[in-house]
């Protein structure tokens, strides 16, 4: 078992371990407080842990090499579960938020405001912890799944403040003009974390998808690709005419076609330069493999 592989392993076992207490904490509180919040945010962390037990044991494959059997290796599954974790989140996202309408519809519930923001700031300051200590363990290593969690955490950490100060200010209502919305707030909160959360499921379920069928990645990284390889070949007789990249999981092949002024090129001028924009490629991006193709002429 590489590094790598020990600390993703270690990473994600203390993410599973907290994450189990932390759901078994939510439920108990929403069951008490009869709270939809809080009941939606539990059934996205027991989500989330599925998928987390599910790469643990699926973390070996992701590491092994690519063969002719296997071309793309088995970095294909992390883009499979990636899709499914995806539609977990949609379903449970549109069944809880059905069932908030239906409380919100039938007159809403009045809760205890004032545990729940406790419960809440108690949260965030827990998932503040354990973020530092991912973020510090994972500074030796570039791993797109823990890169994923640790973003996790970070919305985790920022919700539970929001909810905390939400449920803070609700309390406050009750004597004021305001204090009609009280019994609706809850499930108004609900649907916040519902408007909050959808954006990212969907954006994390349309890059799966395009990992699978293997199409070219976002915007955004082809810009940072061509601005790495773009730079060095700028200082060669070699000028670049086409990028072809694939991705799928952690997985990258770049495929630069090029055209060249003179009628010969030595074979060690190209090894050079393939290497030269190799290394640079592996600085920013894990499992990126790059080659240079002579383009034909029209």
């Amino acid at each position: 078992m590489s590094k790598q592989e020990k600390i993703e392993r270690r990473i994600l076992l203390l993410s599973l371990c907290t994450g189990i207490l932390f759901v078994i904490f939510e439920f108990i509180v929403a069951i008490y407080t009869k709270s939809q919040a809080v009941l939606m945010d539990a059934a996205y962390d027991a989500s989330e842990l599925l998928m987390i037990g599910l790469t643990l044991f699926l973390i070996p494959l992701f590491h092994r090499s690519i063969s002719e059997k296997h071309p793309f290796g088995y970095a294909q599954i992390e883009s499979f579960l990636v899709i499914i974790k995806g539609f977990m989140l949609l379903a449970v996202t549109l069944g809880l938020s059905a069932n908030s309408v239906e409380v919100l519809l039938s007159g809403g519930n009045i809760i205890d405001g004032r545990l729940i923001s406790f419960f809440q700031f108690i949260i965030a300051i827990s998932s503040m912890i354990v973020l530092i200590i991912m973020l510090r363990m994972n500074r030796a290593i570039s791993s797109p799944i823990v890169k994923a969690e640790i973003y996790g955490w970070k919305i985790d950490v920022a919700y539970s403040i929001g909810m905390g100060v939400a449920f803070f200010i609700s309390t406050l209502l009750v004597e004021t003009r305001l204090a009609f919305i009280t019994p609706f707030f809850d499930q108004i909160i609900a649907v916040l974390i519902i408007l909050f959360m959808l954006p990212e499921a969907l954006k994390m379920l349309l890059r799966a998808i395009k990992d699978v069928f293997l199409f070219s990645p976002e915007k955004e990284t082809m810009e940072e690709i061509k601005d790495i390889c773009g730079g060095i070949l700028g200082d060669t007789e070699l000028n670049d005419v086409f990028y072809d990249v694939t991705r799928t999981g952690r997985r990258m092949w770049v495929a630069i076609y090029f055209e060249v002024e003179s009628e010969y090129i030595h074979v060690q001028t190209m090894n050079e330069i393939t290497l030269k924009i190799n290394n640079a490629l592996s600085k920013r991006f894990e499992y990126c493999v790059c080659e240079l193709i002579l383009a034909k002429n029209e």
